[in-house]
């Protein structure tokens, strides 16, 4: 009787036993999942005392749901709710759409065109970035100015260093650097940012967490994006650059809409990671800049977080990113498989 029950009938379908068990495993899952879904809707429909009483699962029977904390959100903060999700959807959308611009194309030229820059040119470099900072930072000179200097300075010591130079990186190390930008803490880079945006008057401005976003993401782009386009057949390019077709062409062309599903997946997960930013928008901006993240961590007030109020907030939050996964799932499942599948 047993043996039946997981033995099945045939090779294409499982036994009975075997799906009653994998369903019951998925369904539990699924309840671990979404129970944090509904715990946040039924808090947003809780008064403050029915929070504070303990759990209460079942609404009408446990508690009897108010529309307080709704009113208070649309109707009594009014602009200071619509304001930051406003800017967080500008924000996160202009970001991701640089990010998934500028890392696709460095993703396709590390995985195509082969890069030999001389290790004293790199350097050279890094140490007039770290000249603009210091003049800019503690000699208090303008950013324009000593930009200005600095690249000229760059530009005349780098001849005579690339005809002498001996050591090369190669694309693998171009690629692990990019990459390592992300393993990078932010919170290591935020007071440079914050001195720099300040300098040039940009605090406090969606260009400045526009920019911010957009680099710090640029990394994550070029490393799922560059196994996309490693997985095209380079004959197809080949083939297309002998019938007079530019690399721009080809790119745009036919590689984009080979790798399409990547890319929407590749930018769906960085328009989280934008959508969901809070350090960089904590000292970037204040009032006029300021993103649903900030606004749903000032509900915890002097008298202790306000539930019921941060509940309304995140389900107005997670909603359009979820819309936009439940709407691009097919594309997402195309992208994972494109990039899981090589040679």
């Amino acid at each position: 009787m047993i043996r039946r029950l997981f033995v099945p009938a045939r090779l294409d379908e499982l036994a009975i036993g075997t799906r009653v068990i994998a369903y019951g495993l998925l369904g539990l899952w699924t309840l671990v999942v979404l129970f944090p879904l509904y715990w946040m809707a039924i808090t947003s429909f809780k008064l403050p005392i029915d929070v504070s009483n303990g759990p209460a699962y079942v609404p009408f029977i446990d508690f009897k749901p108010s529309l307080d904390a709704w009113h208070y959100i649309f109707v009594d903060l009014g602009p200071d709710t619509f304001r930051p999700y406003v800017n967080s959807l500008i924000i996160a959308t202009f970001s991701t759409a640089a990010a998934v611009f500028l890392g696709s194309i460095a993703a396709y030229a590390l995985a195509r065109i082969e890069y030999r820059p001389p290790v004293a040119a790199v350097g050279l470099g890094v140490l007039m970035l770290a000249v603009v900072v210091a003049a800019v930072g503690w000699g208090g000179v303008d950013l324009r100015i000593a930009v200005a200097v600095c690249g000229a300075l760059f530009f005349l010591l780098l001849r005579p260093i690339i005809r002498r130079a001996r050591r090369h990186f190669a694309n693998d190390d171009i690629l692990f650097w990019i990459i390592s930008q992300r393993i990078l803490p932010p919170v290591v880079t935020v007071i440079p940012i914050y001195l720099t945006f300040k300098s040039i008057g940009l605090l406090d401005t969606r260009t400045a967490l526009i920019i911010t976003y957009a680099t710090a993401n640029v990394p994550i782009v070029v490393w799922l994006m560059f196994d996309f386009f490693a997985s095209v057949p380079k004959e197809i390019e080949e083939s297309a650059q002998i019938d007079g077709a530019t690399r721009f062409a080809i790119l745009f062309g036919i590689v984009v809409p080979l790798v399409a599903p990547g890319i929407v997946a590749t930018g769906l997960l960085v328009l989280i990671l934008s959508w969901n930013e809070y350090l960089f928008a904590l000292f970037l901006s204040t009032a006029n800049a300021q993103t649903l993240p900030l606004l749903v961590a000032a509900q915890n007030a002097t008298r202790g977080p306000q539930w019921w109020n941060m509940s309304v907030l995140i389900l107005i939050m997670i909603l359009p990113v979820m819309l936009l996964t439940l709407t691009l799932q097919r594309f997402i499942v195309k992208g994972i498989l494109v990039g899981a599948v090589k040679g």
